[in-house]
């Protein structure tokens, strides 16, 4: 009988309830981790995604609600992860805000927002959970943006958060190794934001991607799985998986 190269291990997905988040969950099921699948208000998809991975492998999925902006939630998330299965071993910090902020109209509101969704939390959460993770030679990936490396017009504030989460990774893993592994995945055009997108904009997108096609959350969620099965001697590194969009400006 062959093992799954997960088995017997737990992986907490932040923002996991859908999208890139439920196709990274979904992929580290199938390589054989049970999963926390995080949500904040996404309740009834977090709980159908975890019904469907329940009825393939039994008592391996749960949904957890958690506001990721109140820094008390991320100990009680990280408490509840380890209840529900007995440890932790992977954490991936997916969760995200994202709009524009066109200078000139930034508030201190979307600083906050933005700033506490795609970096304060994920420091945050990564403490908290950095002595269950310890405890088992875990992961931290974060999903970063190749924004954070070529700032998108009229995104100042979000890409400067992905800027932050980029040098946050690199710092965790100094600050965390040897026992933990940190690395960064930089997702490009694998899935157009919620609400509408102007069909020129779209195609000017994948026109200056080197491949002239978009990307799926599969192949995030693969890249993921590479981590926490294939790369025992890689951290602190930034992975893009974006079809060579960082080389097409």
């Amino acid at each position: 009988m062959t093992t799954s190269p997960l088995t017997a291990r737990v992986a907490l997905v932040t923002g996991a309830a859908r999208r890139v988040g439920a196709a990274i969950a979904t992929a580290l099921h199938a390589a054989g981790a049970s999963v926390v699948i995080h949500y904040r208000s996404s309740r009834n998809d977090a709980e159908t995604l975890a019904e469907n991975l329940n009825r393939a492998r039994a008592g391996s999925a749960v949904a957890l609600a958690a506001d990721l902006l109140e820094v008390d939630e991320h100990v009680r998330l990280v408490a509840a992860a380890v209840k529900a299965f007995g440890a932790l071993d992977i954490l991936v910090n997916n969760a995200s805000t994202f709009y524009a902020t066109p200078v000139g109209k930034i508030t201190a509101a979307a600083w906050d927002d933005l700033l506490g969704s795609n970096l304060k939390a994920p420091l945050f959460l990564s403490q908290a959970a950095a002595p269950a993770l310890r405890a088992r030679a875990g992961l931290i990936l974060n999903l970063v943006d190749i924004h954070g490396l070529r700032p998108l017009p009229d995104y100042a504030v979000y890409s400067t958060a992905k800027a932050g989460l980029i040098m946050l990774t690199r710092a965790l893993a100094r600050e965390l190794g040897p026992e933990i592994r940190v690395n960064g995945i930089a997702p490009g055009p694998v899935l157009w934001p919620e609400g509408d997108l102007d069909a020129a904009v779209k195609e000017e997108i994948v026109r200056k991607t080197v491949l002239k096609r978009l990307g799926s959350p599969d192949d995030v969620a693969k890249a993921a799985v590479f981590f926490a099965t294939a790369a025992p001697f890689i951290t602190g590194q930034i992975l893009a998986v974006d079809g060579g969009r960082s080389l097409g400006w």
